[in-house]
């Protein structure tokens, strides 16, 4: 065999080999992207089915535990965009959403409201399953008799303490979009939240900051004074032995997820009704002004500030644990992590 035709045959052999290659690559490669596509649309499915397990759970469940939430909704928190998605669903979940107006927002009862306050919403059996919501400091239901099957599972909402005081000060002088007709207590008082600071006017005094600790803390005296490191660590407590899940503002569309996935009951639907919009960004207060960098040093030179920031950094590590231990994003879908634990080992079987 001449050298012509052996230099033919080896290239023949390359041209094919690297046509092979360049084949298969490609087939590997609409292989890769089938897997992908196949993957997400099992994720679907499995969330589908999920949300129907749990859709079947709930109606075969009876009336008791779990019939109630209570949401001791903490001022200016993105508390009115969450719950009017419990009232947009509330007919298709077949669930009741009930505002606890409390006079003049003091979200401290007397002693015998608090009894007749446990003893309503406990007793009020055509209105369960039910979320209430109100500007309520925590209630501990144990002090007052109540049963394990009566104790409604508390749920809420914090946001970064000074954020929430600015808001909270424009709010009262320039109300929001929900009502804008409605008059305000200081409506008229063009007084930026910065001079009121240089000014030390009373309404953004550092003490106005302490309501997000009181109101995990609860009803005892102490934890309505200013500062005290016994709320501090008594909210703390609340935070993670008595509530279900606490969220944060910033973090809305997580908090909703966590709740939809684990009380489908009262929240199923709920991450897509906020994901449309509708209802994402349904209060906006006008003429809110970030404060300077001069003013947010002056507060945070504050005691209470101090305290407040630290309970809010605390809730929101918490979230984040939470959250990672509950929720992971597949493909580009967000999902909940199941079946972490099973029964084996059943004698007798």
């Amino acid at each position: 065999m001449n050298s012509k035709c052996l230099l033919y045959i080896v290239l023949v052999f390359y041209t094919c080999m690297l046509f092979l290659f360049f084949t298969l690559k490609e087939e590997i490669s609409d292989l890769k992207k089938e897997k992908i596509s196949l993957e997400k649309d099992l994720n679907l499915l499995l969330f589908r089915s999920q949300r129907s397990l749990s859709s079947s759970f709930d109606q075969n469940k009876e009336h008791g535990g779990n019939d109630i939430i209570l949401y001791n909704r903490v001022p200016k928190t993105g508390s009115t965009s969450f719950i009017g998605l419990a009232y947009d669903l509330c007919l298709k979940n077949k669930i009741h959403v009930i505002h606890v107006n409390v006079t003049k927002n003091t979200p401290r009862l007397s002693l015998s409201d608090q009894v007749r306050f446990v003893q309503n919403i406990t007793t009020w059996d055509d209105k369960k399953p039910a979320i209430y919501h109100g500007h309520l400091a925590y209630l501990d239901f144990d002090r007052f008799g109540a049963s394990a099957d009566q104790r409604p599972i508390y749920i809420n909402i914090i946001r970064k303490p000074l954020d929430r005081l600015v808001s909270y000060y424009y709010f009262l002088r320039f109300g929001d979009d929900f009502r804008p007709h409605l008059k305000r207590r200081k409506m008229g008082d063009s007084l930026t939240f910065d001079e009121c600071v240089q000014q030390k006017g009373s309404d953004c005094d550092s003490e106005n900051l302490w309501l997000q600790v009181p109101f995990f803390c609860g009803h005892a005296a102490e934890c309505w004074n200013a500062g005290s490191l016994w709320a501090l660590e008594q909210a703390k407590f609340n935070l993670v032995n008595k509530y279900f899940l606490v969220g944060v503002s910033e973090q809305m569309e997580d908090f909703i997820n966590l709740l939809e996935y684990s009380l489908p009951r009262f929240f199923r639907g709920a991450t897509q009704l906020y994901a449309s919009g509708k209802k994402s960004h349904l209060r906006k207060t006008y003429n809110k002004k970030d404060p300077s960098e001069e003013t947010v040093k002056t507060i945070q030179q504050s005691p209470v500030w101090k305290i407040e920031e630290q309970f809010y950094n605390f809730a929101l590590e918490y979230f984040h644990f939470v959250k990672k231990h509950s929720i992971e994003m597949k493909n580009d879908v967000l999902t909940e992590k199941r079946n972490q634990f099973l029964f084996e080992k059943i004698r007798p079987s």
